[in-house]
């Protein structure tokens, strides 16, 4: 289920309605209060934390622009969370079509640790041990090694806390379509992650 521990749904509608006046405050408010959530699920979708501070920005740009045409048939939240969706999506679209290599070693394994500075380690700290931390960068690299449907998917539900109802108008597709594509993420994860499976260090959702 979504998770939301930010303002209350009546003040997000009364800081849009301000915004879509043109007050900037109300939506440098906007900004604060989604800017990690929206960050977060950027840099998972890529997987490179300096993409993802421009896609980030870009989204919040688009959204202000676009404000006077939000009408509120879906929450100012997944109203969000589509742009940002769909910048994403045409920047791993931009990178097949350059023909381009994504190194999933660099951010994950980096010396400076950029990658789990910038998107929060679940690890309980320095003495975790080391089959731990190998077990997370397994897990990371498998989900962004999903078709970026599946991707999209699975990081929206089981990253961020979205709800199917939520993700569906996130990526504009039926109520159906996201049950499936997760139960299809989860075959996928399962099947490259089986060894982690069969020594119990991971669980995977049927």
């Amino acid at each position: 289920m979504a998770k939301d521990n930010g303002l209350a749904q009546p003040g997000i509608e009364r800081l849009v309605e301000r915004a879509k006046t043109g007050d900037r405050e109300a939506f440098g408010r906007l900004v604060d209060e989604y800017k990690d959530r929206i960050y977060s699920y950027v840099c998972r979708m890529l997987g490179d934390p300096y993409e993802a501070e421009d896609v980030t920005q870009e989204a919040f740009v688009r959204a202000y622009r676009s404000l006077p045409r939000f009408r509120g048939a879906s929450s100012f939240h997944t109203w969000l969370y589509r742009i940002a969706s769909n910048l994403a999506i045409d920047v791993v679209r931009r990178r097949r079509r350059a023909e381009a290599t994504v190194s999933l070693d660099e951010p994950l394994d980096s010396d400076d640790g950029e990658y789990d500075r910038e998107i929060p380690d679940e690890s309980g700290g320095p003495e975790d041990s080391s089959t731990t931390r190998e077990t997370q960068v397994a897990v990371r690299r498998a989900i962004m090694d999903l078709p970026e449907k599946l991707r999209d998917v699975m990081i929206l539900y089981e990253l961020q806390g979205e709800s199917y109802e939520d993700i569906a108008e996130i990526l504009d597709v039926p109520l159906g379509t996201v049950k499936s594509r997760l139960f299809n993420a989860r075959s996928r994860l399962k099947e490259s992650l089986q060894y982690l499976v069969e020594t119990g260090e991971i669980e995977v959702e049927r």
